[in-house]
């Protein structure tokens, strides 16, 4: 049982990158699955996620219109689709998957998109993001 990122790499700001988050040993479309980033010495944020139905969706605020969010079922994978890449989206990013129904549910105008690690069932070693200027 294992989940998977891939995808990284090398882009020049401007540029696009789709990363993948795929699962292995169990049904990805049972969970919820969030994107995170950490970039060196900064904490985790939560860019991205994808409740298990794929009808609540959440962007955070440095990502909002140029990352776009997706899940194949038939793949068991969620995609993450990067455009308009700037130098400071340069980080380490993860994938992780939640099969209880809270992550990635809006409350009261409010998503719950939390980042501990012992918030979610699964997660996925990183795939590294550069962006050069």
């Amino acid at each position: 049982v294992q989940l998977q990122a891939s995808g990284g790499g090398l882009v020049q700001a401007g540029g696009s990158l789709r990363l993948s988050c795929a699962a292995s040993g169990f049904t990805l479309d049972d969970y919820a699955v969030g994107w995170f980033r950490q970039a060196p010495g900064k904490e985790r944020l939560g860019i991205s996620c994808i409740s298990s139905s794929g009808s609540s969706i959440y962007y955070a605020d440095s990502v909002s219109g140029r990352f776009t969010i997706s899940r194949d079922n038939a793949r068991n994978a969620v995609y993450l689709q990067m455009g308009s890449l700037k130098p400071e989206d340069t980080a380490l990013y993860v994938c992780a998957a939640d099969r209880g129904p809270n992550v990635c549910t809006q409350y009261s105008g409010s998503y719950y998109f939390p980042t501990g690690v012992y918030e979610f069932d699964y997660w996925g070693r990183g795939t590294q993001v550069t962006v050069s200027s």
